[in-house]
């Protein structure tokens, strides 16, 4: 019996008999399933070596892909229904999401070796087990933050992972695009901004505590092509991706290739280049009408290539001590008639909440965008722990929970001296399985606000995609499922039978190629001796 991750709300194995798929066995998609049908046939086909060709069989030979009628149920359009025995295959879904989650499911039933891209038993015969399916998401944001700023992940890379969350049911990218260490997309009218901003010089090895440097340039940016793909890609596995642009702080690379941008009154900002260290850069943008109309411009470029329903524009961790010191921003401040520069951040944001408001998009920011006032309409991701959502869910505001404290993955895994460049509080894979999303604080109305959770993955100290697959997995295996499925609360959660699936689980990430961070800790070329992190002691505030 296949171990299924995420657990399904219902499963049940009856004595219907396996369904063989050999060189007869056909897909039947149905209206809304095609691009399900292509994707079972390519990765499927890949791996059996058989043509899975289009077309409706006999008993015994055809999966059928269905999207269900309105009326047929409590589906919803992300749910599914699975059904296998020995005449065939049906995946109802409540929409095409929902059939392309079935079909996750449905590779999952034909073994680890169903998720490798080629034959590697020639001669075999594959089964999927008898075997009954209903099952539906409990968020309708199950997401994972990639910051390819700090260090850039080259598009295969990012393809790689949209495969990797779509395995895991997980929905929308969050693609961090840029910060002070680097501009990753590509903007025409500013074409200084990946010419310039995509570079820096060098790279601190380790926390910013550390002595170690690479001594060689590292960049790189996606072309606006890059993009298209990488969000059709996506569509094509239900992903929805969510670009960020941060603002009005982590914005020296864009200011060190538009130096106008900066506040020129207060240092020579000509003199700035993209940052090489990590932390917090003190090089925040000037509020002036000059500004605005730039990052409009870049926003207006972005929207042609991002369809999401929202644009993640930052406004974490803004430095204000350009702001203090600067003769120009104190008259803005007193023009706008603002009470101090927390006021003047929270103007800021609304310019571009109603901007994007007018073009039929919604705002979402990081939960500092709560200071000075919540600009109307915008929605928030909660990192500083629950508090931030907590006060936005309260005020009618919607909000994915993402607490540093539970669901940075880039945080350690576990306290010995062993684990690679160790990054604050531990969070180990049982940590992570017994995180809620929803504070019980919330009324049942307020936690209506809660549109589901997210990981996120900062990667100062992830060189390389190696080290990101070590700090996601399996971590990302527990997220998914806290993020899909219905789970009792925390501490009444099984989390033997987890680990149990996840024996089974591990051999499909081997499969896949992941360089998770094995039970036993790291092998001796996932560690990282010597170099610095920036580790907490005890337990992380549940706040």
């Amino acid at each position: 019996m296949a171990e299924l991750i995420p657990a399904p709300a219902a499963v049940a194995h009856p004595p219907v008999g396996d369904f063989l798929l050999d060189e007869s066995t056909v897909i039947d998609a149905g209206p809304g399933t095609e691009a399900t049908a292509r994707w079972l046939r390519g990765t499927l086909g890949a791996v059996t070596g058989l043509p899975l060709a289009p077309g409706a069989g006999d008993d015994g030979e055809t999966i059928r892909l269905r999207v269900a009628p309105a009326d047929a149920g409590h589906l919803g359009p992300e749910g599914y229904k699975l059904y296998v025995n020995g005449d065939d295959i049906t995946i109802h879904g409540g929409g095409p999401a929902g059939v392309f989650w079935g079909a996750q499911t449905l590779r999952q039933l034909l073994g680890p070796s169903a998720f490798r891209r080629a034959p590697v038993e020639p001669g075999r015969q594959w089964r999927a087990p008898g075997t009954f399916v209903e099952d539906a998401p409990r968020f309708r944001w199950r997401g994972l933050m990639l910051d390819v700023a700090r260090h850039f992940m080259p598009k295969d890379g990012v393809l790689r992972y949209l495969d990797l969350m779509a395995a895991h049911k997980l929905n929308v990218f969050h693609f961090h695009l840029t910060d002070d260490q680097g501009w990753r997309v590509e903007i025409k009218r500013y074409p200084r901004l990946t010419e310039v901003g995509s570079w820096r010089a060098r790279t601190k090895f380790g926390h910013r505590a550390s002595p170690l440097w690479e001594e060689k340039p590292h960049g790189g940016f996606y072309t606006q092509d890059d993009i298209r793909e990488i969000v059709a890609y996506a569509a094509e596995r239900h992903i929805t991706v969510v670009p960020e642009i941060d603002v009005p702080g982590h914005s020296q690379a864009a200011i060190s290739a538009y130096p106008e941008l900066g506040n020129t009154d207060v240092i020579d900002t000509s003199s700035l280049s993209v940052w090489d260290n990590w932390g917090i850069s003190l090089n925040v943008l000037a509020p002036t009408d000059n500004t605005l109309r730039f990052y409009e411009g870049v926003f207006e470029e972005l929207l042609e290539l991002f369809p999401s329903e929202f644009i993640h524009i930052g406004g974490d961790e803004c430095a204000k001590e350009q702001w203090r010191q600067s003769p120009s921003v104190q008259a803005r401040i007193e023009e706008l008639g603002l009470a101090d520069e927390d006021g003047l951040q929270s103007w800021f944001i609304g310019h571009f909440d109603t901007w994007l408001t007018a073009r039929g998009r919604r705002l979402i920011g990081w939960d500092e965008i709560l200071e000075g006032g919540l600009a109307p309409g915008a929605a928030v991701s909660s990192w500083r722990g629950y508090e931030g959502g907590i006060a936005a869910a309260r005020s009618g505001h919607d909000v994915v929970m993402c607490p540093e404290q539970h669901v940075y993955l880039d945080h350690r895994q576990d306290a010995g001296a062993d684990e690679p460049v160790p990054i604050g509080y531990v969070r180990t894979l049982e940590d992570v399985y017994r995180f809620e999303p929803v504070p019980p604080q919330l009324t049942s109305a307020e936690a209506g606000h809660v549109l589901g959770t997210q990981a996120n993955l900062w990667t100062e100290v992830m060189e390389d995609h190696a080290r990101v697959d070590y700090q996601a997995f399996p971590r990302l295996a527990a997220f998914a499922e806290v993020a899909w499925s219905a789970l009792p609360a925390p501490a009444e959660r099984d989390f033997a039978d987890f680990e149990r699936r996840m024996a089974v689980h591990y051999e499909r990430l081997d499969a896949l190629g992941v360089g998770y961070r094995p039970p036993a800790g790291p092998l001796p070329w996932q560690k990282r001796p010597g170099v610095l992190g920036r580790p907490i002691e005890g337990a992380p505030p549940n706040r």
